[in-house]
């Protein structure tokens, strides 16, 4: 029987567990736990990418190099589940090829950082950034992918630890197949009767709250000193492997011990203190790199200075003054042509005058020098109508006479 204490009558009793964790799409199944990776891969690409341009880098190196480093985390984190959980895989009545069957849940972080780490020293080495500066980039983004791993582990009903009567303590159901048998992962709820041992304590929960503190102390210390070559991401490191020792304590799921404690209370301790040393000497660098060396080798020229990105509303006012200025420019221009303009225009009214005063005084020589043949002309005809007169004159005289002296005959 499950004992109810005040506080869970106040707040709440237990926390139930999904009926299941996978659905069926017609052939395809979807799994809760996949769906968590995935979101996880997204969540630490986009916040690495906002911070690694925010300390200076180009854009898309980030994914750029999770496309070596993801495959390379994946494989390094199923490699090293299947090390420290052989026995879920081979000896007699195991299935080995299981062990392929990353859907169904098991990756170990720390295969998942040292094989990831590897495909991002490539990713790096092709993009020619520091991969210490990357791994500062995406610090945060990657506990924070943790995190919503443990929702996935939710669904899967695993990674839980003791009993406990705690307010917040998990339901465990019995689930089954197709076929009746019983099967954690790809079974159904038959009904909502937690088993015997539950409520227990939600660890997955615990190291999912851990984490998100974890990637909040990151960024703010990371913020507050400026820290570069890797020591943000050794913050994370050394916070993380912390909470993992206490919690990994807590759990009751089977593993490997050595020395009757769980192996990865160990890793957790040498890696803490791996992520110490480096912390400290790391110091000695100095603070974080120089934005320029992050830029990498197929980075586009940067601009001037006067080209520098500006917010909007300052785009917008820069265009506005500079219409103004143009208008303003090319009144003054408008003027200037103008006042300019004046003396040409004066000097070609002049020369125009000049012209005709010439023309003018061309017409009157001419005039002068033809008035002499004109008069003489003029005084030809007057000789020419005198004679002309006379004749008629004497013409006359001349049939006067014979008139006469007709009429003295008669």
């Amino acid at each position: 029987m499950t004992r109810v204490t005040a506080a869970s009558s106040v707040f709440l009793a237990t926390i139930p567990s999904p009926d299941r964790g996978v659905w069926e799409l017609g052939p395809i199944p979807i799994r809760a736990y996949a769906l968590c990776i995935i979101a996880g891969i997204i969540l630490a690409i986009w916040w690495g990418e906002r911070r690694w341009i925010a300390r200076g880098g180009t854009a898309g190196t980030v994914i750029d190099i999770a496309v070596f480093a993801v495959p390379f985390g994946l494989v390094g984190g199923r490699l090293y589940h299947v090390a420290t959980d052989w026995y879920r895989y081979f000896g007699e009545g195991k299935h080995p090829l299981d062990a392929l069957k990353i859907w169904d849940g098991g990756l170990g972080i720390w295969g998942a950082i040292a094989l990831g780490a590897v495909g991002a020293w490539i990713g790096c080495r092709v993009k020619g950034v520091p991969l210490p500066a990357y791994a500062d980039a995406i610090a945060p983004g990657i506990v924070a992918a943790q995190a919503l791993g443990r929702v996935g582990n939710y669904f899967n009903q695993e990674l839980y630890g003791a009993p406990t009567d705690l307010p917040w303590g998990l339901e465990i159901y019995r689930r089954v197949n197709e076929s009746g048998a019983e099967d954690n992962l790809n079974g159904v709820a038959i009904n909502h009767i937690p088993i015997d041992g539950s409520p227990v304590h939600p660890t997955f929960l615990y190291e999912l709250l851990w984490n998100l503190l974890v990637a909040a102390l990151v960024v703010y210390v990371d913020r507050k000193f400026r820290l570069g070559h890797g020591r943000a991401f050794a913050v994370y490191v050394m916070g993380y492997t912390l909470g993992r020792t206490w919690i990994e304590m807590m759990r009751t799921d089977e593993a490997n011990h050595v020395f009757g404690v769980r192996i990865n209370v160990w890793v957790s301790i040498l890696v803490f203190l791996g992520a110490a040393v480096y912390f400290l000497l790391a110091r000695t660098r100095g603070e974080r790199e120089d934005p320029e060396s992050l830029r990498g080798k197929d980075a586009p020229p940067l601009d001037e200075p006067d080209d520098e990105a500006k917010p909007d509303d300052e785009d917008d006012k820069a265009k506005d003054d500079k219409a103004k200025d143009d208008k303003d420019a090319g009144a003054k221009d408008e003027k200037a042509e103008g006042e300019a303009d004046k003396p040409e225009k004066a000097d070609a009214e002049k020369a125009d005058a000049k012209k005709a005063d010439s023309e003018k005084a061309d017409a009157k020589k001419a005039d002068a020098k033809a008035a002499p043949e004109k008069a003489k002309a003029d005084s030809a005809d007057a000789g020419a109508d005198k004679a002309d007169a006379d004749e008629k004159a004497d013409a006359g005289k001349a049939d006067a006479d014979e008139k006469a002296s007709a009429k003295s005959d008669s």
